[in-house]
């Protein structure tokens, strides 16, 4: 019987021959994630798309998807995602004061579409769902196609959580050396 406790990033030489598209697209360097995930082809070559979407931060566009992203890693206390995303996050235009805000549990300070959007992630770990008040306030600054592509980014990345918080990854190198010096300090 094989070891599950020790899943690893599968090397992209052993990927089943019908990710090719999965390795072309990300320029034959696929991140460690993907490399985790390729364990199940037929799970990855299916979330693939979605992926795509998701990276693009959907209708609620790249600086708030990352917002979004950040927060759910804070609460799935999740370093490789955490670290990925504070690269991606200040590559989308967030400063790193507010990447700091976002990862405090108890965040303060933000201004108000990213404290709505992480008072949303927080909303939907404590009760599953977004209330009707919330919806309400967060209405004033998106629309309901971005409100679904809020609980679709966070659902995906708590996915994502778990299945790296049962078989942890490396950092994938771009990230590690991009990373400024104290961006782990609360990991």
């Amino acid at each position: 019987m094989p070891d599950l406790t020790k899943l690893t990033a599968l090397p992209t030489a052993d990927w089943d021959p019908e990710l090719a598209d999965v390795i072309s697209a990300m320029n034959n360097r696929p991140l460690n994630v993907h490399k985790l995930i390729a364990n199940n082809p037929a799970l990855l070559k299916a979330w693939w798309p979605l992926r795509q979407y998701i990276v693009s931060g959907g209708s609620l566009g790249t600086r708030n998807a990352e917002v979004v992203i950040l927060r759910t890693a804070m609460h799935m206390r999740n370093t490789y995602e955490w670290a990925s995303h504070v690269e991606r996050g200040l590559a989308a235009g967030l400063a790193a004061d507010d990447i700091d805000k976002i990862g405090a549990r108890e965040s303060s300070g933000l201004a108000d579409k990213d404290a709505l959007l992480v008072a949303a992630v927080d909303e939907l770990v404590a009760h599953q769902r977004l209330r009707a008040a919330s919806l309400a306030a967060l209405a004033v600054h998106f629309r309901q196609d971005q409100l679904v592509d809020l609980i679709a980014i966070h659902s995906t990345y708590t996915m994502l959580g778990y299945l790296l918080n049962t078989w942890p990854v490396e950092l994938d190198e771009h990230v590690s050396s991009a990373l400024p010096e104290d961006s782990l300090r609360r990991w």
